[in-house]
């Protein structure tokens, strides 16, 4: 088989459970939901940091957060670590990005082993967005999501038609601040959007520390919702009624700016037709990480709880994926570097740093044996001026997810140094899918309490990550 060329669709903070065809309850997304129907859709692909930069520095490198680098926003991505780009661009791939970026744009940080390239500093705006590029810096008029469809497509019209090519499109869409197309005033209008069932969530029974953190729907802003709360609303006695009047709107524009993302994809898969290219095209579809729509009554990511852990990947390759496909096998983003490069007959060692393992085989139907039953996670901010979640690491197997929240104590900057316990949460997946109820303390739980902390401690050592020991640890010196 020839080498495929390769299209890789990066959104931002886009939840699965907002794609019609991982059985969203408040929307459709049909030009997503058709690389679904026409190849795979990965069941259980979870993020191993979720937040934008050190997601992105994972696809890219392959690696998790501790080897790259890119730990937090507050740090840069470690460029002695190589790219799947980079490898492509090596072995005769034509290369492009175009978007938001996010691993900063000092001289150093620009993307490498790119033929075209143009991106956002920092998240970007939505509208007149300023992009970066060989060339220098410039503002393009119109609206992100279109603007990068357009320059994407740009390149493919001129790409050598008798190479293969690796696009990476990179979305600002869905981040924050949500700030639709106008061609969907009107779309999801306040009051028509369904709520989550845990949306009245009173975290009982959580930790000390999650019950702390600044990511609930009261806490969205004036910015978010775009208009004043009606004074009726206001006062703690109508919390959970202003909490719903903040949902819908947050919402609206949230799935507002999902759209037009999907109509991105529906012009690359359109393109791709009409230029003979779909059959010898990997397509893949995912998000940097998950988001909380109103789940547990919140917004945001962050947390170890699925909605916030769990990647949508979809993928096309009508040549080698069959139409249907379903993998319910666990997955990171650290895998999706291996994943291309076997696609296109490159081993493992062409990107040595790299931690992952290609899930190709899976999407070919083949039977995998030895695939890991569970998935690291570590978040590295603690107590961020805004959100003021806390340092944490964890795993989750099919059953269980177990949370230690550790509160590193040197915090990031701008942390309040506010001095915070170690505390465990656990979570059975099979009898509480929600995750509302922490059995940490249970007495019946002291077992499984026991083989996950060992499991924890036993990923730690094989990736190579060093657990946190109190003030005083060693840890990485960030890059400013």
């Amino acid at each position: 088989m020839s080498r495929p060329n390769i299209l890789l669709v990066l959104s931002d903070d886009h939840a699965a459970h907002s794609i019609s065809a991982y059985g969203s309850r408040v929307n459709s997304t049909p030009h997503i939901d058709r690389l679904a129907e026409e190849g795979a859709l990965m069941e259980a692909a979870y993020c191993t940091n979720s937040i934008c930069t050190p997601s992105r520095a994972s696809i890219l490198t392959g690696t998790y957060s501790h080897v790259n680098r890119a730990c937090s926003i507050y740090s840069q991505f470690d460029h002695r670590v190589g790219t799947f780009p980079e490898v492509l661009h090596d072995a005769g791939y034509q290369t492009a990005v175009h978007g938001k970026w996010h691993l900063g744009t000092s001289e150093a940080s620009l993307p490498r082993g790119m033929d075209d390239w143009s991106i956002f500093p920092d998240q970007g705006a939505y509208v007149d967005p300023v992009m970066i590029g060989p060339a220098g810096e410039e503002t393009v008029p119109g609206y992100a999501t279109d603007i990068v469809t357009s320059r994407s497509i740009d390149f493919l019209d001129r790409r050598d038609p008798e190479r293969p090519f690796c696009l990476l499109v990179h979305h600002k869409a869905p981040h924050r601040p949500w700030i639709p197309h106008p061609r969907y005033e009107g779309l999801h209008t306040e009051g028509t959007i369904p709520e989550p069932e845990t949306i009245a969530d009173d975290h009982a029974g959580r930790s000390a520390s999650v019950r702390r953190v600044a990511m609930r729907l009261d806490d969205l802003t004036l910015t978010d919702v775009k208009e004043p709360v009606p004074p009726e609303l206001e006062g703690e006695e109508h919390l959970a009624e202003r909490s719903s009047w903040k949902y819908q709107r947050y919402m609206r524009d949230y799935l507002r700016c999902v759209q037009a993302v999907d109509d991105s994809v529906g012009e690359l898969l359109d393109y791709l037709d009409e230029h003979d290219l779909a059959e010898s095209t990997l397509v893949i579809y995912t998000s940097d990480q998950g988001f909380f729509l109103g789940d547990h009554g919140w917004f945001d990511k962050r947390l170890m709880f699925d909605e916030s852990l769990t990647m949508p990947v979809v993928v096309r390759w009508p040549a080698a994926i069959g139409a249907g496909t379903r993998v319910a096998e666990m997955v990171t983003n650290v895998d999706l570097a291996a994943t291309m490069l076997e696609a296109a007959g490159i081993g493992p060692s062409a990107l040595p740093a790299q931690q992952g393992r290609s899930f190709l085989p899976l999407l070919r139907g083949e039977s995998v044996e030895d695939r890991p039953e569970a998935v690291y996670y570590r978040y590295w901010e603690h107590d961020d001026p805004e959100h003021h979640a806390p340092a944490h690491y964890g795993v989750r197997t099919r059953t269980h997810t177990y949370v230690h929240y550790y509160n590193d104590g040197l915090g990031t900057p701008g942390s309040s140094g506010a001095v915070m316990p170690e505390e465990i949460e656990l979570y059975d997946n099979v009898a509480d899918p929600q995750q509302l109820t922490n059995i940490a303390d249970d007495t019946a739980a002291a077992g499984i309490r026991e083989e996950l902390a060992a499991l924890l401690a036993r990923l730690q050592e094989e990736l190579g990550d060093a657990p946190y020991e109190g003030p005083g640890t060693p840890r990485l010196e960030w890059p400013r």
